[in-house]
């Protein structure tokens, strides 16, 4: 199956375009405010993809909200279109989580106790916890993240969702607030995730009860964000673990190394191999139609579009993306020839 970003015909021409090639540091304000005006204009009227209705309550998102956000290491910000709109975080929230679970229990526990490889199968998969003898596999699908929420310390589930609250709210830089009509719809059908929280419990690979753990999970993914909060939030991975805002340490710089690393592997679940191959970095996606990605060092792009693929990414995000890794320079893998070793 080819890719949306493919599908799109906005590659960007690597021969011609010398900004492809990562430079470590992003262009200026000037060039990144002109850069995100120029990209909402380029895709406002794509109307690919549609709106995710398994949850009935993200079935009424206006599909024509479209926002971008972009956020230096420096600590700017720049914006367009319905940056301010607050939707809910949804899967996004599992990188973040991980970072806080991993930041508590260390590198070697989480990757024991959870696992960081693809799966190769879609986000909320139980075929993949069979075919792994009861491994989650990855914190980026459903069932590596019902397994690292169950991991968030605390003595009570309201200690619990604290931990979990606290730490994105430290990541977005300000206080995050549960939605509870989308909390509220999505526990009403979320009997595929207790499913699956049920049987890692069965292969003990669940730290804590698989009611108890799935609400939790549940209520992080309901948390209300806005696309100037997950570029914020990605900006603090791409930062060392420092929020470029407030100046706070959120996590230690090797828990945004496994996180992205991690985000790399599964961040857009199936598509991940795609979306490295055209856009080159670590990026995370959420069905409300959210989706951050993280340039290490530089800062982090976040778009908000609802529509979605069949692998439950949002078509513009995707496509913004894309443009912009490629115009500001920001591919991973993308390199010239130092000027000594050319002939």
């Amino acid at each position: 199956m080819e890719s949306v970003i493919h599908d799109s015909g906005d590659i960007v021409d690597a021969r011609t375009a010398q900004a492809a090639v990562s430079t470590g540091r992003l262009p200026a304000d000037r060039a990144v405010r002109a850069a995100l005006a120029r990209v909402h204009r380029r895709f406002q009227a794509d109307r690919g993809g549609r709106v995710a209705d398994y949850i009935p309550v993200l079935a009424e998102a206006d599909p024509e909200l479209f926002g971008i956000a972009l956020a230096h290491v420096g600590g700017s910000v720049h914006a367009v279109g319905d940056a301010d709109h607050l939707f809910s975080i949804q899967s996004v929230s599992k990188a973040f989580v991980f970072a806080l679970v991993d930041q508590e229990l260390g590198h070697h526990a989480v990757r024991r106790r959870v696992g960081v490889n693809s799966t190769g199968l879609p986000f909320n998969s139980v075929l993949a916890v069979e075919l792994n003898h009861g491994s989650p596999m990855n914190p980026m699908v459903n069932a590596g993240a019902l397994a690292t929420t169950a991991l968030a310390p605390g003595g009570s589930a309201e200690e619990r969702w604290e931990f979990v609250r606290r730490g994105l709210s430290r990541f977005a830089g300000r206080e995050l607030a549960l939605d509870e009509r989308v909390y509220a719809s999505e526990t009403a059908t979320n009997q595929r995730n207790e499913s699956i929280a049920r049987l890692l419990d069965s292969y003990g690979a669940l730290a804590r009860d698989p009611v108890a753990t799935t609400d939790l999970y549940t209520r992080q993914c309901s948390l209300a964000v806005c696309v100037r909060d997950l570029a914020v939030m990605g900006a603090t991975l791409a930062n060392g673990g420092v929020n470029p805002l407030t100046g706070e340490r959120v996590v230690d710089a090797e828990v945004c190394r496994d996180t992205l690393a991690a985000l790399a592997t599964a961040g857009l679940y199936e598509r991940s191999g795609d979306w490295l191959y055209e856009v080159g970095m670590p990026g995370k996606s959420g069905v409300s139609g959210g989706i951050v990605t993280v340039a290490p060092g530089k800062g982090s792009i976040a778009v908000f579009s609802p529509r979605l693929d069949g692998a439950g990414n949002s078509v513009r995000g995707q496509r913004v993306t894309h443009y912009l890794s490629g115009a500001l320079g920001l591919n991973l893998f993308a390199s010239t020839a130092h000027p000594q070793s050319a002939r």
